[in-house]
C-alpha cells in the first residue's frame, strides 16, 4: 500500500475551498493508501498570528477534518509540533538546499512583494514542506496546482541528500492531482477561497449562515436585471453548483441562466440548499464530537503516537547516514 502525507494548515474552520481542493480527495485516498494527515501549525508561525487562538483554530481544524471523513481507523491524524522530527529534518535538508532554489519559488516570490521584511522562514518553508513529507518517506503527495513546484523541490532535495551521503535513503514522491476541484474560487469571484478573504462557506456552518454567506456572491456581471440573459461558463456560482447539485440541477441552472428564466438570487438559493444538504453528515459527525471534547484530542495524541514512530525511524537512519554520533553512546576520557 502505497504511503500519502498531506497537510493543512490551522486556519480554524474548514471551509468548502479546503475541503473540493483537498480534504474530499484525502477521504477518498484513505480507503487504499497509507495516509498521514497532519495540521502543519509551524507552517503558520512564517508571518503574524495571533498566538491567543491557535490552539483553538488547530482544535477546530482537527475537528473538521473528522467531521469531513478523516477516519483515525483509517489515518494517522495528528498535529505538527507534536513531532519535533519535522523540525530536526527540515534543518538536516537546509544544509543540501541552495537559496537560489529557495528565491525561484513562485509562492515566496509573490509574498515577498508584499512584505517590508523578508524573514527566513518564509523562505525556507519548502524545506520544512520537504521535510514533512520525506520524514515519512511517503510515495504521493495530494496537492492543488499552486504546490506543484514545491513537490518538485522535495524530489531535488531527496536527490541532493542521497547523492551527498551516497545511499537510496529518501524516495522522490510523486504528485496526486486526482479531483476536478483543484483550485476553488471564492465567492467574490476573484481570489482562491480564504478565511482571511472571507469569501468562502464553512462546512459545519448552519443552513441560514450558509445562505447568509451565499447570497451576496458574486454572479455573470453582465445580468444586471432579473430579465437578463447571463453565461453560466463565466459564473462562479455556476461552477459551484457543479460541485453540490445533481446533474439535472446544474442543466437546469444553464438554461435558465441563458434564458433568463429565473434571478441569480433564485440560483444561490438552490445552491446554499444543496451545500447546507451536502455538509449535513459533517454537522452530524461534529455535534458528535462536541458531546465529547477531549475525543479530539485523544485521536490527535495517538495519531502523534504513531507519526512519532515511523518519525524516528527515519531520523535514526537519518543520522547514521551522516555520521552522526548516536545518542545513547558515551565517550570516557582516558585518566592516567
Amino acid at each position: 500500500m502505497a504511503r500519502i502525507f498531506s497537510g493543512i494548515q490551522p486556519s480554524g474552520e474548514l471551509h468548502i475551498g479546503n475541503y473540493l481542493g483537498a480534504v474530499k480527495n484525502w477521504v477518498q485516498l484513505q480507503e487504499r493508501h497509507e495516509s498521514f494527515i497532519c495540521v502543519v501549525d509551524y507552517h503558520a508561525i512564517t508571518q503574524a498570528y495571533d498566538v491567543i487562538s491557535l490552539p483553538q483554530r488547530t482544535h477546530d481544524m482537527a475537528l473538521g477534518l473528522l467531521a469531513a471523513g478523516i477516519d483515525p481507523e483509517q489515518s494517522v491524524l495528528f498535529v505538527q509540533s507534536h513531532v519535533h522530527e519535522h523540525t530536526e529534518l527540515a534543518w538536516v535538508f537546509m544544509s543540501v538546499t541552495p537559496v537560489g532554489e529557495l528565491e525561484r519559488m513562485t509562492q515566496f516570490k509573490d509574498k515577498t512583494q508584499r512584505e517590508q521584511s523578508v524573514l527566513a522562514g518564509l523562505m525556507n518553508y519548502p524545506v520544512l514542506q520537504a521535510a514533512d513529507v520525506l520524514l515519512y518517506k511517503a510515495d504521493v503527495v495530494p496537492v492543488g496546482e499552486d504546490q506543484v513546484q514545491h513537490v518538485e523541490l522535495m524530489r531535488e532535495i531527496a536527490r541532493k541528500w542521497n547523492a551527498r551521503y551516497q545511499s537510496a535513503f529518501f524516495p522522490e514522491p510523486d504528485v496526486d492531482l486526482v479531483g476536478a476541484a483543484r483550485r476553488i474560487v471564492g465567492l467574490d469571484g476573484q481570489a482562491k477561497m480564504s478565511k482571511s478573504l472571507g469569501n468562502t462557506v464553512g462546512i459545519l456552518e448552519e443552513p441560514d449562515v450558509v445562505w447568509e454567506r451565499i447570497r451576496p456572491a458574486v454572479t455573470d456581471p453582465a445580468r444586471v436585471t432579473r430579465k437578463d440573459p447571463g453565461t453560466p461558463e463565466i459564473c462562479n456560482v455556476y461552477a459551484l453548483h457543479g460541485h453540490f447539485s445533481s446533474p439535472d440541477t446544474v442543466n437546469e441552472v444553464a438554461v435558465k441562466c441563458r434564458t433568463a428564466g429565473w434571478g441569480c438570487i433564485d440560483c444561490k438559493r438552490v445552491l446554499a440548499e444543496n451545500v447546507s444538504r451536502a455538509f449535513a453528515p459533517m454537522r452530524e459527525r461534529a455535534a458528535e464530537f462536541g458531546e465529547q471534547p477531549e475525543r479530539v484530542e485523544e485521536i490527535l495524541a495517538e495519531g502523534a503516537e504513531k507519526a512519532r514512530v515511523v518519525a524516528s525511524e527515519t531520523m535514526t537512519g537519518v543520522r547514521s547516514h551522516m555520521g552522526l554520533l548516536p545518542s545513547h553512546t558515551t565517550s570516557h576520557r582516558h585518566v592516567t
